[in-house]
C-alpha cells in the first residue's frame, strides 16, 4: 500500500480534486472558474505538485482541455454575493448545523434570511471529502442520540428523519475489559449488574440521578464526584461509563457533574444513531430544505466584521462588503466572534474578562483508510470500536500524543446505500493543538505519516492483515481542523462549559447578537449543535417580531 505524502490542506485545489473525482464536467469548470481564471500556468503547476490531482489527471484531461478553452483568461473572479439583498432580517455566519439550523426556522418563519459560510460547501465539522476509487469519507464521529431523530423531523423534515437508524453493535476492548452493547439504559443495567456485579439500586439511583440534570442545577459537583457518589472506587465503570462521553464531547472528570449527565442520558434513552446515506447526502437535503423556506445561503463568503450601532447590530462585513441586519446569529468560534468580528470595545468590562476565561475545549487527529473494492469487514467487527492499550482510563491520556486509546468507526457499505460498496474505517482521537501547532513542514508531515502507520498497527487486532486490504489512508490533525473551520486551536469540541453563560449573554450585551455553536460541552456534537440553533432562532423570531426595522449605516 503507498500512502500519500502529503495531505492537501489548501480548500481551492482540494474543491477542485473532489470535481475530478466526480468526473463530472460542470463541476470541473466551475471549480477551475473559481480561483485559477487568470493563469492556465498557475493550474498546470498545481497538477504537477498535488499528486491527488495527478493520479485522475489523464482520465479528465479531454474535459480539463474543454474548460480551459470555453474561459476567458480576463475574466474576474466569481462574485460570491452577486444579487444579494442590500438587507436581511439576519445574517447567519457560519453553516455548522446550529447555524444551518437557525437559517432554517427563522426563514420558515418568514424572515429573510442570508447564511454566509467561508467554506466551498456547507455543514461545518458536519462535512465529507471525496477520494479516488468512489471513496467519500464522513468527517465527525460516528454516532449521536436518538434526539437527533425527533430534532430533525420537528425542525428540518421527515425525509432527513426517515435516514436516521440506530447502531446496535458498539464494542469496548480494553485491558479492564472486552464487551459488545447495544448502548442504552436497559442494556448498560444489564452489564452494571450481572458483569460488573453492581447493586441494581445503585444503577437505578445512578441513572435517575443522570436523568434528572439539568443546566440550573448545582453545578459545583464535578464528573468524578458524581461516580465516587454511586460507585466509589471502581474504575472500571467509570471507564465504561465515561471514556465514549469524553471522546463525543471532550469532558474530563473534572467538568462539572451536568455536563457529563446531560449528555449520557440522552444516549442511554435509546442508543446510539447515524445517518444513514452519509453526511453529503445529509447536508444536500438541508440545502433543499433552507431553498424551499427562503433562505438566502452563499459559499466563500468571510465575515470579517459585525458592525455595531449604539442600537444594537447593524450589519456585517462580508468579502469587503457591508450587508445590513437586525440581527446577527454567529455560528463561529465564541472567542472570534467577540474579540474580532465584533471588538471588545463594544462589550462590559466584566463580559470580557468571563469572556477572555473561556478555555477552549480539545481537538482531534482522525484516520481515514478505504479498502480496496472486493475487500470486506465482517459486521460482528462492530459499528463502533471503543479501544485502548492503557491500563486505566485517564482523560490525559485520550489527548496525549502517544496515542494509547482510539475510536473505529467502520462504514459499512449500509451506510451510503445508493452508492458503489464501498468499506471505510475512520480513527478519531482526542488531540492537543499544541502537540501539532509548531512542528515545521518536515516534522509535520512525518508526525502525520506516524499517526497513520500507528493507527493501522492498532487496527490489525480487529481486522487482520488490514495493510494488504487498504488502498488509500491518510490522516488529519488540529491543524487540518483550524484550516477548513478557522476554529481557534483546531477545537472540534467548542468550548468548555464556562463558554456557555457567555454565549448566552451576547443578546444582553448588544441587541440583536446571538450565538449557536459547541459551547458548554452540553451543546456540542451534532445533537447539542442542532438543538442549541432551535434555542437561538426562537429567541431571534421574538426579537424580530417586536422590533421594527430602523437599520441606519
Amino acid at each position: 500500500m503507498e500512502l500519500p505524502a502529503n495531505r492537501i490542506e489548501n480548500a481551492d485545489v482540494a474543491e477542485l480534486a473532489d470535481a475530478l473525482d466526480s468526473g463530472s464536467s460542470g463541476q470541473i469548470h466551475k471549480a477551475v472558474e473559481v480561483r485559477f481564471l487568470s493563469s492556465a500556468l498557475v493550474f498546470a503547476n498545481l497538477l504537477v505538485s498535488c499528486k491527488r490531482v495527478r493520479v485522475v489527471f489523464q482520465q479528465h484531461l479531454y474535459v480539463l482541455s474543454i474548460s480551459f478553452a470555453v474561459l476567458d483568461p480576463h475574466s474576474m473572479p466569481k462574485d460570491f454575493l452577486a444579487e444579494t439583498l442590500p438587507e436581511y432580517d439576519v445574517v447567519v455566519i457560519g453553516s455548522g448545523l446550529a447555524g444551518m439550523t437557525s437559517a432554517n426556522i427563522l426563514g420558515r418563519a418568514g424572515h429573510r434570511v442570508l447564511l454566509l459560510e467561508q467554506h466551498y460547501k456547507l455543514g461545518g465539522l458536519a462535512t465529507w471529502f471525496k477520494r479516488p476509487g468512489s471513496h467519500t469519507f464522513d468527517i465527525s464521529l460516528h454516532g449521536f442520540p436518538y434526539g437527533m431523530l425527533k430534532s430533525c423531523r420537528r425542525y428540518w423534515n421527515e425525509e432527513i428523519a426517515s435516514n436516521i437508524v440506530q447502531l446496535k453493535n458498539i464494542r469496548f476492548d480494553n485491558p479492564m475489559f472486552s464487551l459488545t452493547t447495544t448502548f442504552n439504559r436497559e442494556d448498560f443495567t444489564r452489564l452494571l449488574t450481572e458483569r460488573f456485579k453492581l447493586d441494581p439500586a445503585s444503577v437505578a439511583g445512578f441513572f435517575d440521578t443522570a436523568r434528572g440534570m439539568n443546566f440550573y442545577d448545582d453545578q459545583s459537583m464535578t464528573t468524578r464526584e458524581l461516580f465516587e457518589k454511586f460507585f466509589p472506587g471502581r474504575e472500571d465503570v467509570v471507564r465504561l461509563l465515561m471514556e465514549p462521553i469524553t471522546y463525543a464531547n471532550g469532558s474530563t472528570l473534572e467538568d462539572p457533574a451536568i455536563t457529563y449527565g446531560i449528555v449520557f442520558s440522552n444516549f442511554m434513552a435509546k442508543g446510539v444513531y447515524i445517518y444513514e446515506g452519509g453526511t453529503d447526502d445529509l447536508v444536500s437535503k438541508m440545502q433543499k430544505e433552507l431553498t424551499n423556506n427562503g433562505v438566502d445561503y452563499r459559499i466563500r463568503c468571510d465575515v470579517s466584521k459585525i458592525l455595531v450601532g449604539p442600537s444594537g447590530v447593524q450589519g456585517v462585513v462580508v468579502n469587503d462588503r457591508q450587508i445590513k441586519c437586525r440581527a446577527v446569529v454567529s455560528n463561529s468560534n465564541l472567542r472570534s466572534t467577540i474579540f474580532q468580528m465584533v471588538g471588545e470595545e463594544h462589550f462590559d468590562p466584566q463580559f470580557i474578562k468571563d469572556a477572555a476565561a473561556v478555555r477552549l475545549n480539545n481537538s482531534s487527529t482522525q484516520v481515514y483508510m478505504a479498502l480496496k473494492p472486493g475487500c470486506t469487514v465482517e459486521e460482528s467487527t462492530g459499528d463502533l470500536l471503543f479501544c485502548s492499550t492503557a491500563d486505566l482510563f485517564r482523560t490525559n491520556l485520550l489527548l496525549d500524543r502517544n496515542i494509547t486509546s482510539r475510536t473505529f468507526s467502520f462504514y459499512y457499505p449500509r451506510t451510503r446505500p445508493t452508492g458503489k460498496e464501498r468499506f471505510a474505517i475512520v480513527s478519531s482521537t482526542n488531540a492537543n493543538w499544541s502537540d501539532w501547532a509548531n512542528l515545521n513542514e518536515q516534522e509535520y508531515e512525518a508526525s502525520k505519516k506516524d499517526l497513520v502507520e500507528t493507527t493501522l498497527d492498532a487496527l490489525e487486532k480487529y481486522v487482520p492483515n488490514c495493510r494488504d486490504m487498504i488502498e488509500h489512508a491518510e490522516a488529519a490533525t488540529p491543524r487540518t481542523f483550524h484550516h477548513y473551520t478557522k476554529h481557534q486551536l483546531g477545537a472540534s469540541f467548542g468550548t468548555k462549559f464556562e463558554g456557555l453563560s457567555v454565549s448566552r449573554g451576547l443578546p444582553q450585551q448588544i441587541k440583536g447578537l446571538y450565538h449557536a455553536g459547541s459551547v458548554g460541552i452540553i451543546m456540542s456534537g451534532w445533537l447539542g449543535a442542532i438543538n442549541y440553533g432551535v434555542i437561538v432562532s426562537n429567541e431571534v423570531d421574538q426579537m424580530l417580531s417586536q422590533t421594527a426595522p430602523t437599520i441606519a449605516l
